[in-house]
């Protein structure tokens, strides 16, 4: 008798692993100053708040408690990225790459959240901010696509820990699974995991380290 879907998806998984696949875990960073004030932040900066700060140091406990480490440890160069992974680890020796930050809003940049379009999949714009000096998404989809493939080439049957931004899980997910998308935004410190055979990329889990829940479906 055949498999379930749901079931082949697991054994897909389990099997990947065992032949020590690269593994991808692609986090969020804590909640920032912009966060709490609803304002559009892409390319712009703002600081973690003490609760972001706090919800770092949690993943960090979440590490230690589940025996967690990784061989590279890579975040954006926003400076809400780089705090989040030196709390979450205690490390400072961790590599800072651009193509996995946030989509460019153009002069929408630190507006207000409810100026964005209303869309069918959540955090997929389309064309909208390319015509305010911003990305499009095909550009914003193909750089994280683009600096993902990168980072996992370079450090075959690893397991990389990077610190990016909401747009950045919600985008590189649909782009490995086109038909799962989030219903809302992953919160702070979520943490999508993939696995790397050298060609293609495969989900595996969400990751709510401040819950202390790991999920398939969601």
């Amino acid at each position: 008798q055949g498999y379930s879907s749901a079931a082949s998806d697991v054994y897909k998984r389990q099997y990947l692993w065992r032949r020590r696949m690269t593994r991808l875990y692609l986090m969020r960073h804590g909640q920032t100053l912009f966060n709490t004030l609803n304002r559009i932040q892409g390319w712009c900066d703002s600081p973690l708040t003490e609760k972001g700060r706090d919800q770092a140091r949690q993943v960090r406990a979440y590490f230690e408690k589940h025996d967690m480490t990784f061989d590279q440890y890579y975040c954006t160069t926003t400076e809400r990225a780089s705090d989040t992974i030196e709390l979450a680890t205690g490390r400072s020796d961790y590599q800072r790459v651009k193509g996995l930050k946030e989509m460019h809003f153009g002069i929408f940049e630190g507006q207000p959240e409810y100026l964005h379009p209303k869309t069918s999949v959540v955090g997929h714009f389309g064309d909208h901010y390319a015509q305010f000096g911003g990305e499009s998404q095909d550009q914003f989809v193909a750089r994280v696509v683009a600096s993902a493939k990168e980072i996992v080439d370079k450090h075959p049957n690893q397991s990389i820990l990077a610190v990016s931004h909401a747009g950045a899980l919600m985008t590189f997910l649909h782009a490995v699974e086109p038909e799962r998308a989030f219903e809302s935004c992953p919160g702070n410190c979520a943490i999508l995991v993939f696995d790397y055979d050298g060609s293609s990329f495969y989900f595996v889990k969400l990751i709510d380290p401040i819950a202390d829940q790991e999920l398939v479906e969601f």
